[in-house]
């Protein structure tokens, strides 16, 4: 089966990154329905490290205001919704149940942190473009950012747990008119090799 031409604009070709939002809540059931897509996208030995804050309280974006750089601020506390995509460095712990064919998967990790670290990093990474890509599929459109001050995040949201955030993503039915015009991409021949 392959994705039609609207399922490729609505994902990538037409879709844009927010700046501004209207004011469109984003249901409980929809944050529920969006991690039930996004957590089928594939991760090494299905680590699934990404761990996800959906920040959608009065309350919660204000701890959140002081980790955000100038430039982030009104459009984050604007959004509906802001997601801290985090992730757990001791996601190898929860191996045995994610990956049960392979019982000694967690001694990958155990005792070697830089192994665990990369892995985290990187496997939660490609969670928070599942879940920006996930959310695009459900009519939510996006905003992904790193301007913010990842230890202040961390101290606030993560101090009791240890998980460690990585970047944002504002998410709610973006205004178009804050919309910038769209910057060009590298054509194929200066971004890719045939080997």
């Amino acid at each position: 089966m392959i994705i039609d031409t609207a399922g490729l604009d609505l994902l990538f070709k037409e879709a844009r990154s927010h700046n501004k939002w209207h004011d469109t809540p984003v249901s409980d059931e929809t944050l529920h329905e969006l991690y039930d897509i996004l957590k089928f996208g594939p991760t090494s030995a299905n680590s699934s490290p990404a761990r996800f804050v959906f920040i959608r309280t009065k309350e919660g974006k204000e701890k959140l205001a002081p980790a955000l750089s100038e430039g982030n601020t009104a459009k984050t506390m604007s959004a509906p919704v802001t997601v801290i995509v985090a992730y757990d460095p001791k996601f190898f712990e929860k191996l045995p149940t994610l990956f049960p064919h392979n019982p000694d998967a967690i001694s990958w990790f155990t005792g070697n942190d830089s192994l665990a670290a990369t892995t985290a990093f990187r496997n939660g990474t490609l969670q928070g473009a599942y879940l920006m890509i996930a959310a695009r599929s459900l009519g939510l459109d996006t905003g992904a950012m790193s301007g913010f001050d990842n230890a202040k995040v961390d101290g606030a949201f993560f101090a009791y747990n240890g998980w460690r955030s990585n970047f944002l993503v504002n998410l709610g039915h973006g205004d178009l008119s804050g919309v910038f015009d769209r910057s060009p991409r590298l054509p194929f021949d200066e971004a890719c090799l045939l080997a």
